[in-house]
Protein backbone atom coordinates (compact mmCIF):
# COMPACT_ATOMS: atom_id res chain seq x y z
CA UNK A 1 0.00 0.00 0.00
CA UNK A 2 3.00 2.36 1.11
CA UNK A 3 4.56 1.68 -2.09
CA UNK A 4 1.78 1.93 -4.66
CA UNK A 5 1.52 5.66 -2.51
CA UNK A 6 4.41 6.71 -3.41
CA UNK A 7 4.52 5.23 -6.81
CA UNK A 8 1.61 7.19 -7.35
CA UNK A 9 2.99 10.69 -5.79
CA UNK A 10 6.16 9.73 -8.37
CA UNK A 11 3.92 9.59 -11.17
CA UNK A 12 1.74 12.83 -10.36
CA UNK A 13 5.25 14.49 -9.64
CA UNK A 14 6.62 13.41 -13.12
CA UNK A 15 3.89 14.62 -15.11
CA UNK A 16 3.81 17.88 -13.38
CA UNK A 17 7.61 18.17 -13.95
CA UNK A 18 7.45 17.56 -17.45
CA UNK A 19 4.35 20.40 -18.08
CA UNK A 20 6.50 22.80 -16.19
CA UNK A 21 9.90 22.23 -18.11
CA UNK A 22 8.66 21.63 -21.20
CA UNK A 23 5.38 23.79 -21.33
CA UNK A 24 5.16 26.25 -18.65
CA UNK A 25 9.15 27.66 -18.66
CA UNK A 26 8.78 28.12 -22.25
CA UNK A 27 5.85 30.11 -22.63
CA UNK A 28 7.28 32.20 -20.17
CA UNK A 29 9.80 32.56 -22.20
CA UNK A 30 7.84 33.52 -24.84
CA UNK A 31 6.06 35.96 -23.05
CA UNK A 32 9.31 37.74 -21.74
CA UNK A 33 9.80 37.94 -25.20
CA UNK A 34 7.11 39.57 -26.39
CA UNK A 35 7.79 42.42 -25.01
CA UNK A 36 11.36 42.90 -26.39
CA UNK A 37 13.04 43.95 -29.15
CA UNK A 38 14.41 42.50 -32.52
CA UNK A 39 18.34 42.85 -32.15
CA UNK A 40 20.42 43.19 -35.27
CA UNK A 41 23.23 40.92 -33.97
CA UNK A 42 21.52 39.13 -31.30
CA UNK A 43 17.99 36.95 -31.97
CA UNK A 44 16.63 39.84 -28.64
CA UNK A 45 17.64 43.20 -27.39
CA UNK A 46 17.14 44.08 -24.09
CA UNK A 47 14.38 47.15 -23.24
CA UNK A 48 10.81 46.95 -22.32
CA UNK A 49 8.00 47.60 -25.48
CA UNK A 50 4.35 47.39 -26.19
CA UNK A 51 5.19 47.98 -29.94
CA UNK A 52 4.75 44.32 -30.81
CA UNK A 53 1.17 44.13 -29.69
CA UNK A 54 0.51 48.09 -30.87
CA UNK A 55 1.43 46.26 -34.37
CA UNK A 56 -0.67 43.66 -33.49
CA UNK A 57 -3.51 45.75 -34.24
CA UNK A 58 -2.29 47.54 -37.27
CA UNK A 59 -4.94 47.28 -40.16
CA UNK A 60 -2.87 45.25 -42.03
CA UNK A 61 -3.04 42.78 -39.38
CA UNK A 62 -6.20 43.03 -38.43
CA UNK A 63 -7.01 42.24 -42.10
CA UNK A 64 -5.23 39.11 -42.15
CA UNK A 65 -6.33 37.62 -38.64
CA UNK A 66 -10.23 38.53 -39.86
CA UNK A 67 -9.36 36.42 -42.95
CA UNK A 68 -7.77 34.02 -41.18
CA UNK A 69 -10.72 33.37 -38.71
CA UNK A 70 -13.27 33.66 -41.51
CA UNK A 71 -11.77 30.81 -43.09
CA UNK A 72 -11.28 28.39 -39.88
CA UNK A 73 -14.98 29.49 -39.54
CA UNK A 74 -15.81 28.02 -42.96
CA UNK A 75 -13.70 25.08 -42.60
CA UNK A 76 -15.57 24.35 -39.39
CA UNK A 77 -18.98 24.98 -40.76
CA UNK A 78 -18.20 22.62 -43.82
CA UNK A 79 -16.46 19.96 -40.91
CA UNK A 80 -19.96 19.81 -39.38
CA UNK A 81 -22.12 19.80 -42.67
CA UNK A 82 -19.91 16.95 -43.78
CA UNK A 83 -19.33 14.99 -40.32
CA UNK A 84 -22.57 15.19 -38.75
CA UNK A 85 -24.47 12.99 -41.20
CA UNK A 86 -21.70 10.54 -40.95
CA UNK A 87 -21.71 10.54 -37.38
CA UNK A 88 -25.14 9.80 -37.09
CA UNK A 89 -24.91 7.37 -39.51
CA UNK A 90 -22.45 5.59 -37.29
CA UNK A 91 -24.26 6.28 -34.22
CA UNK A 92 -27.25 4.50 -35.82
CA UNK A 93 -25.08 1.37 -36.83
CA UNK A 94 -24.65 -2.13 -35.33
CA UNK A 95 -22.99 -3.01 -32.95
CA UNK A 96 -20.68 -5.09 -35.60
CA UNK A 97 -20.45 -2.15 -37.99
CA UNK A 98 -19.51 0.39 -35.60
CA UNK A 99 -15.77 -0.98 -35.31
CA UNK A 100 -14.83 -0.64 -38.53
CA UNK A 101 -16.72 2.87 -39.08
CA UNK A 102 -14.91 3.90 -36.07
CA UNK A 103 -11.34 2.43 -37.51
CA UNK A 104 -11.85 4.42 -41.18
CA UNK A 105 -12.03 7.29 -38.85
CA UNK A 106 -8.91 6.98 -36.89
CA UNK A 107 -7.02 5.99 -39.60
CA UNK A 108 -6.22 9.19 -40.76
CA UNK A 109 -4.48 9.47 -37.35
CA UNK A 110 -1.91 7.22 -37.64
CA UNK A 111 -0.35 9.28 -41.01
CA UNK A 112 1.15 12.49 -40.35
CA UNK A 113 -1.15 15.21 -41.29
CA UNK A 114 1.86 16.94 -43.65
CA UNK A 115 2.36 13.99 -45.46
CA UNK A 116 -1.20 13.75 -46.17
CA UNK A 117 -1.46 17.12 -47.18
CA UNK A 118 1.11 16.32 -49.98
CA UNK A 119 -1.01 13.46 -50.72
CA UNK A 120 -3.95 15.80 -51.62
CA UNK A 121 -1.38 17.60 -54.27
CA UNK A 122 -1.77 14.35 -56.31
CA UNK A 123 -5.18 14.06 -55.96
CA UNK A 124 -5.70 17.90 -57.08
CA UNK A 125 -3.17 18.95 -59.15
CA UNK A 126 -3.56 19.22 -63.01
CA UNK A 127 -3.18 16.04 -64.47
CA UNK A 128 -4.31 14.52 -60.75
CA UNK A 129 -6.72 11.74 -59.99
CA UNK A 130 -9.38 14.24 -60.23
CA UNK A 131 -8.94 15.98 -63.19
CA UNK A 132 -8.12 12.36 -64.92
CA UNK A 133 -11.56 10.71 -63.52
CA UNK A 134 -13.70 13.67 -64.72
CA UNK A 135 -11.73 14.18 -68.23
CA UNK A 136 -12.10 10.27 -68.42
CA UNK A 137 -15.95 10.52 -67.65
CA UNK A 138 -16.18 13.27 -70.55
CA UNK A 139 -17.29 15.88 -67.95
CA UNK A 140 -14.65 18.07 -68.43
CA UNK A 141 -12.76 18.72 -71.82
CA UNK A 142 -9.78 20.86 -70.32
CA UNK A 143 -8.34 19.93 -66.48
CA UNK A 144 -9.83 22.49 -63.21
CA UNK A 145 -7.87 25.18 -61.82
CA UNK A 146 -7.73 23.11 -58.10
CA UNK A 147 -4.49 23.55 -56.88
CA UNK A 148 -3.71 27.42 -54.91
CA UNK A 149 -7.15 28.09 -54.64
CA UNK A 150 -9.49 28.59 -51.56
CA UNK A 151 -11.07 25.46 -52.45
CA UNK A 152 -8.27 23.16 -52.22
CA UNK A 153 -7.36 24.91 -48.58
CA UNK A 154 -10.86 24.44 -48.00
CA UNK A 155 -10.37 20.63 -49.06
CA UNK A 156 -7.13 20.09 -47.18
CA UNK A 157 -8.51 21.73 -43.89
CA UNK A 158 -11.62 19.25 -43.98
CA UNK A 159 -10.21 16.48 -44.46
CA UNK A 160 -7.50 16.82 -41.70
CA UNK A 161 -9.95 18.19 -39.44
CA UNK A 162 -12.87 15.88 -40.12
CA UNK A 163 -11.87 13.38 -37.15
CA UNK A 164 -11.78 15.52 -34.77
CA UNK A 165 -15.65 16.75 -35.23
CA UNK A 166 -16.88 13.44 -36.20
CA UNK A 167 -15.42 11.56 -32.49
CA UNK A 168 -17.27 14.61 -30.68
CA UNK A 169 -20.56 14.24 -32.60
CA UNK A 170 -20.85 10.52 -32.27
CA UNK A 171 -20.31 10.41 -28.36
CA UNK A 172 -22.99 13.07 -28.51
CA UNK A 173 -25.23 11.27 -30.34
CA UNK A 174 -24.90 8.13 -29.09
CA UNK A 175 -25.67 9.44 -25.60
CA UNK A 176 -29.25 10.69 -27.09
CA UNK A 177 -31.79 8.73 -24.77
CA UNK A 178 -33.80 6.89 -28.02
CA UNK A 179 -36.52 6.96 -26.14
CA UNK A 180 -37.02 10.62 -26.29
CA UNK A 181 -36.86 10.45 -30.34
CA UNK A 182 -39.79 7.37 -29.87
CA UNK A 183 -41.66 9.69 -28.01
CA UNK A 184 -41.41 12.47 -30.32
CA UNK A 185 -42.89 9.84 -33.03
CA UNK A 186 -45.69 8.22 -30.97
CA UNK A 187 -46.93 12.52 -30.76
CA UNK A 188 -46.80 12.47 -34.66
CA UNK A 189 -43.72 14.27 -35.27
CA UNK A 190 -41.86 12.78 -38.81
CA UNK A 191 -38.32 12.38 -38.94
CA UNK A 192 -37.54 15.78 -39.69
CA UNK A 193 -39.24 16.97 -36.94
CA UNK A 194 -37.89 14.95 -34.52
CA UNK A 195 -33.96 15.26 -35.86
CA UNK A 196 -34.47 19.18 -35.46
CA UNK A 197 -36.38 19.51 -32.30
CA UNK A 198 -35.09 16.54 -30.66
CA UNK A 199 -31.58 15.24 -31.88
CA UNK A 200 -30.19 18.49 -32.40
CA UNK A 201 -30.92 19.90 -29.71
CA UNK A 202 -29.63 17.19 -27.30
CA UNK A 203 -26.39 17.12 -29.28
CA UNK A 204 -25.58 21.00 -29.00
CA UNK A 205 -22.65 20.17 -26.96
CA UNK A 206 -21.22 17.89 -29.36
CA UNK A 207 -21.81 19.96 -32.22
CA UNK A 208 -20.21 23.15 -29.92
CA UNK A 209 -17.09 20.91 -28.98
CA UNK A 210 -16.89 19.65 -32.11
CA UNK A 211 -16.39 23.51 -33.86
CA UNK A 212 -13.88 24.14 -31.19
CA UNK A 213 -11.35 21.14 -32.30
CA UNK A 214 -11.88 22.24 -35.37
CA UNK A 215 -11.74 25.90 -35.59
CA UNK A 216 -8.54 26.61 -33.37
CA UNK A 217 -6.24 23.84 -34.77
CA UNK A 218 -7.48 25.35 -38.30
CA UNK A 219 -6.21 28.70 -37.20
CA UNK A 220 -2.70 27.59 -37.37
CA UNK A 221 -2.03 25.05 -39.61
CA UNK A 222 0.06 27.40 -41.58
CA UNK A 223 1.18 24.34 -44.07
CA UNK A 224 -2.01 23.52 -45.82
CA UNK A 225 -2.41 26.70 -46.91
CA UNK A 226 1.11 27.03 -47.88
CA UNK A 227 1.18 23.76 -49.65
CA UNK A 228 -2.41 23.89 -51.50
CA UNK A 229 -3.33 27.33 -51.39
CA UNK A 230 0.48 28.97 -52.34
CA UNK A 231 0.89 32.89 -51.06
CA UNK A 232 -2.84 33.40 -51.66
CA UNK A 233 -4.38 31.90 -48.58
CA UNK A 234 -2.64 33.60 -45.10
CA UNK A 235 -3.80 32.17 -41.97
CA UNK A 236 -2.06 33.55 -38.22
CA UNK A 237 0.13 30.62 -38.48
CA UNK A 238 1.85 31.60 -41.33
CA UNK A 239 2.09 34.96 -40.11
CA UNK A 240 3.88 33.64 -36.83
CA UNK A 241 6.13 31.08 -38.67
CA UNK A 242 7.29 34.12 -41.29
CA UNK A 243 7.91 36.21 -37.97
CA UNK A 244 10.11 33.69 -36.54
CA UNK A 245 11.95 31.99 -39.38
CA UNK A 246 11.92 34.69 -42.26
CA UNK A 247 11.99 37.71 -40.51
CA UNK A 248 13.70 36.82 -37.62
CA UNK A 249 11.43 39.30 -35.46
CA UNK A 250 11.62 37.14 -32.60
CA UNK A 251 9.28 39.56 -30.34
CA UNK A 252 6.89 40.05 -32.83
CA UNK A 253 6.30 36.35 -32.97
CA UNK A 254 6.05 36.13 -29.48
CA UNK A 255 3.48 38.71 -29.52
CA UNK A 256 1.57 36.94 -32.18
CA UNK A 257 1.99 33.78 -30.27
CA UNK A 258 0.85 35.03 -26.90
CA UNK A 259 -2.12 37.00 -28.32
CA UNK A 260 -3.31 33.47 -30.45
CA UNK A 261 -2.93 31.58 -27.38
CA UNK A 262 -4.92 33.85 -25.31
CA UNK A 263 -7.66 34.24 -27.86
CA UNK A 264 -7.73 30.60 -27.90
CA UNK A 265 -7.84 30.05 -23.90
CA UNK A 266 -10.78 32.78 -23.82
CA UNK A 267 -12.67 30.78 -26.07
CA UNK A 268 -12.36 27.63 -24.74
CA UNK A 269 -13.28 28.85 -21.48
CA UNK A 270 -16.52 30.18 -23.16
CA UNK A 271 -16.96 26.64 -24.51
CA UNK A 272 -17.04 25.44 -20.94
CA UNK A 273 -19.22 27.51 -19.39
CA UNK A 274 -21.85 26.93 -22.68
CA UNK A 275 -21.46 23.56 -21.92
CA UNK A 276 -21.87 23.50 -18.42
CA UNK A 277 -24.98 25.76 -18.70
CA UNK A 278 -26.42 23.22 -21.41
CA UNK A 279 -25.78 20.65 -19.35
CA UNK A 280 -27.38 22.17 -16.62
CA UNK A 281 -30.59 23.01 -19.00
CA UNK A 282 -30.86 19.73 -19.89
CA UNK A 283 -30.93 18.26 -16.62
CA UNK A 284 -33.74 20.32 -15.73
Amino acid sequence: MKNSSRFRQLLIGSTYTWMVVLALIPYLILFIASFLLPGDDQLVQSGLSFSNYQHLISPAVFSMARSSILLAGVAALLCLLVGYPFAYILAQSSAKVQPLMLLLVMIPFWTNSLIRTYALVMMLKANGVINQVLMALGLIEMPLQLMYTQTAVFIGLVYTLLPFMILPLYAALKAVDPRLVEAGRDLGANWLNTFFRITVPLTTPGIIAGCMLVFLPALGMFYVADVLGGARSMLLGNYIRDQFLIYRNIPMGAAASVTMTVAMGLMLLLYFFASKRLNREAMQ
